[in-house]
């Protein structure tokens, strides 16, 4: 049984790595009453160096919440991503329109740097479609058979070798589930907070992202609360104080509220109001949302702190729970557990987007 851990510290020498520190007692002769986990005094500690009771790691997938978070495409050649000047020649050309195959390319660092949250860079991208399909566009099929070619023909894989101009990973999934949507939600797949944004559907995420197949303010606002935001917390894993965000672990097992239409709508108009404020924050600053949450941490924009309370309160609300469980990650992550066995046990309907 343990008794005392430190569930994660920063290693001390160069390593950029946690640690955790456990002391356990094993079979022993009267059971321990005495637990104390960080520094704390817990009624338990779990195998995941969890209190007693919190412990997320026997979450199970909800099948309803399959099809709907992906990670971005891997494209496994860096040579299909392009600088500025070279797209622009590409979309000046009139032989074909190339705005069908050259995208704006989306990775992490847009959404947590650029003050609009929007792609910096743009890249070639044909889909799946079959090569005399992509020759419609030669100009860019030449870069991507002068470039990226020669390096695909080295891979181990048969398949990347033979569709040498397909992204490795294209993610048809995704493209299904975005194609009806007139804007996506995308996330930076790793980092010290997930930042939820809207972008165009003419936007090519990246493996540095997740996308999520929404387009509307209830589902930002629930993804960009704390409520999801710590249940996400506690089933991903950590780099130091960044955490990756998996879609499996940290999407698929989140029992999604199932709100009337006026909590929907409460917590699409909170949802609007916080991404409404801090696109003018960031726009008249000219910083990305990272810089600004930091601020925010040390004390500034009190009225953007209110109006994500006021979110996370709206989505404690669509749950029927009271305002103070928005301010309590560990009731609020043991009572989505409750809802996660109780759904995945077929004792409650769930269907959150009907």
């Amino acid at each position: 049984m343990i008794v005392n851990a430190v569930s994660k510290q920063a290693w001390p020498g160069a390593a950029v790595v946690n640690v955790s520190i456990v002391n356990w007692v094993k079979e022993p002769a009267e059971a321990p009453t005495r637990f104390v986990l960080d520094d704390v005094v817990v009624d338990g500690i779990t195998p995941s160096l969890r209190p007693a009771g919190t412990d997320l790691a026997g979450a199970r997938a909800l099948a309803q919440n399959r099809g709907r978070a992906f990670q971005g495409p891997i494209p496994a050649g860096a040579d299909f991503v392009l600088a500025a000047d070279e797209a622009a020649a590409l979309l000046t050309r009139t032989e074909a329109d190339y705005s069908e195959v050259v995208r704006p390319y989306l990775v992490g660092e847009d959404i947590a740097d650029d003050p609009q949250q929007g792609p910096r860079r743009w890249i070639i991208d044909f889909d799946q479609k079959p090569l005399e399909a992509a020759r419609t566009w030669p100009a860019a099929l030449g870069i991507v058979e002068r470039d990226v070619r020669p390096k695909r023909e080295q891979n181990r894989r048969a398949l990347y070798r033979e569709r040498w101009w397909i992204f490795a990973e294209p993610r048809p999934g995704m493209r299904r589930a975005l194609a009806p949507l007139s804007r996506y939600i995308a996330a930076n797949a790793q980092g010290k907070r997930i930042l939820f944004t809207w972008q165009e559907p003419s936007t090519c995420p990246s493996n540095l992202t997740n996308v999520f197949a929404f387009d509307d303010d209830f589902a930002i606002g629930v993804l960009a609360s704390r409520i999801h935001g710590e249940w996400a917390r506690a089933q991903s894993s950590t780099l130091r104080v960044d955490i990756r965000y998996t879609p499996t672990s940290a999407f698929e097992t989140f029992p999604w509220p199932q709100p009337t239409a006026a909590q929907r709508e409460a917590i699409g108009a909170a949802a609007r109001a916080v991404i409404a404020r801090r696109q003018e924050i960031c726009a008249e600053r000219q910083i990305g949302l990272t810089r600004l949450y930091n601020e925010v941490d040390d004390g500034a924009y009190v009225d953007l702190r209110r109006l994500h309370r006021q979110l996370d309160e709206a989505v404690a609300d669509a749950y029927d729970w009271p305002a103070s469980v928005a301010r309590d990650p560990a009731e609020s992550n043991r009572r989505l557990l409750e809802l996660n066995r109780r759904i995945a046990a077929g004792e409650l309907e769930y269907r959150p987007w009907s």
